[in-house]
């Protein structure tokens, strides 16, 4: 009995406790030779903190294996308005280069790595805006330029900022950006409520210091000849005969004052000129700001939502823009939107609609009304009611052939420049796209 029960035992595959049979599969809960894998040997180095967004985000603006293109003209006071520069390139000097590049207006996207020097394409609506530029500061009255900069994307609303701000700079103006609207309203500054403030205002203090520091360095030949002309309650003790030049220096330095200074810089710079103490006109562009048009990232202290129009820079930036305050030695207010990086904004988008309806003289039954079935936010429709809109329009088959011109003379474009290829590119570039066109013309092909 005893045999019969060990034999049956075998033919089901049990042996002694721990031991198991070749070829049958492991009990459950049992323990199997695991062999631990070695890791791989790690020969590179790991990049320090923010070296991939450094070299995400530089600026590469000369290329020294591009061909020199000879004949082009200088971007200057003189140029820019000139009737003959009309569909012609114009080279930024190298001291616009550099004041533009601490004002941060070039972008990632854009080719200027391509060519030996940066030169833009001056269009007609370029030189219109460099006239009225002109006209603001030649007048008796000094006026007040304020304009919405729209288009679709890539037809160079950016590009039309710098041309702004490049001619403003050749003018002897003070200018001052802000390159990314959203970098004031997704919450990745600190922000503080500034006492006293009703609707309570918001101060984004590092922002602030890093914007005085731009204003600083870029137009430094400017501020450091104009000295103040008022007593300003700020936290520190100024000098009576401080440059504007080293006021921006300081609140630069300290976050803390930055804001205070800021104020201080702003009310010397729009003071009255007079002789003894000349004040030029001053040029504030915002890019992107669509995203400035809603509620803002930040919270208050009921963790409510914060109103971009409450942070201090962008409430500073809408009095002007929407001209409730107006600038006693003449200036412009510009803003560009954005088509590749915006938010939902229905308030937005039918003022924008609008704004294009005023400006085709349409009649007021057919300019769009608000939807009675859409909340929409009347602080953002009275800023823009009286703004003017200015359309970026797509390069013409004329302008395309000149673009197309000067990539062929830096030897970056090998095909032969003709009526056939302008307007095959013209065509493949969505009309005169000028990002598709740079697309279609740069980039090789594979």
């Amino acid at each position: 009995m005893v045999l019969a029960m060990l034999s049956q035992s075998v033919e089901r595959g049990e042996t002694a406790k721990g031991h198991q049979r070749a070829g049958t599969e492991p009990t459950k809960g049992r323990k199997t030779l695991r062999i631990a894998k070695k890791a791989p040997p790690k020969t590179g180095k790991a990049p320090a903190p923010g070296e991939r967004r450094a070299f995400r985000k530089r600026i590469v603006l000369t290329n020294p294996n591009a061909i020199e293109v000879e004949g082009l003209k200088g971007l200057n006071n003189d140029t820019t308005v000139k009737e003959s520069s009309k569909g012609t390139l114009l080279v930024l000097p190298e001291q616009a280069v550099d004041q533009l590049r601490e004002l941060a207006v070039f972008k990632p996207t854009q080719k200027w790595r391509s060519f030996r020097k940066p030169a833009v394409l001056w269009t007609e609506q370029s030189l219109e805006l460099a006239r009225q530029l002109a006209t603001v500061e030649e007048q008796q009255r000094p006026g007040l330029l304020r304009r919405m900069l729209c288009g679709e994307k890539g037809v160079g609303k950016s590009v039309m900022l710098l041309q702004a701000q490049a001619t403003a700079l050749s003018r002897g103006w003070v200018v001052m950006s802000i390159p990314e609207c959203q970098d004031l309203t997704i919450a990745h500054t600190e922000y503080s409520p500034i006492p006293g403030t009703a609707p309570t205002t918001y101060a984004q203090n590092t922002y602030t210091a890093s914007l005085l520091a731009r204003i600083s360095r870029a137009n430094d030949g400017v501020l450091s000849t104009l000295e103040l002309s008022k007593t300003h309650s700020v936290p520190i003790p100024l000098q009576s005969n401080l440059s504007l030049a080293r006021l921006a220096q300081i609140g630069a330095s300290d976050p803390d004052i930055a804001w205070p200074i800021f104020q201080a810089l702003w009310d010397e710079l729009t003071a009255p000129s007079t002789d003894q103490h000349r004040r030029p006109p001053v040029l504030f562009c915002v890019d992107g700001a669509n995203h400035v048009m809603r509620l803002s990232e930040y919270r208050d202290r009921d963790f409510n939502l914060i109103h971009a129009h409450d942070l201090a820079l962008v409430n500073h930036f809408m009095a002007y823009f929407s001209g409730a305050t107006a600038l006693p030695n003449g200036g412009a207010m510009l803003a560009a939107t954005s088509m590749s990086n915006r938010p939902s904004t229905p308030t937005f988008s039918l003022a924008l609609e609008q704004m294009r309806a005023r400006a085709r003289e349409s009649a007021e039954k057919d300019v769009p009304q608000p939807s009675p079935f859409q909340k929409y936010d009347d602080r953002i429709l009275d800023v823009l009611k009286d703004v003017e809109y200015m359309e970026v329009k797509k390069l013409s088959r004329h302008d395309t052939g000149r673009l197309l011109e000067y990539y062929a003379a830096s030897g970056l474009y090998r095909e032969t420049v003709d009526a056939r290829r302008v307007g095959e590119k013209w065509t493949l570039s969505g009309g005169g796209v000028i990002g598709e066109l740079e697309r279609v013309a740069l980039m090789p092909r594979v």
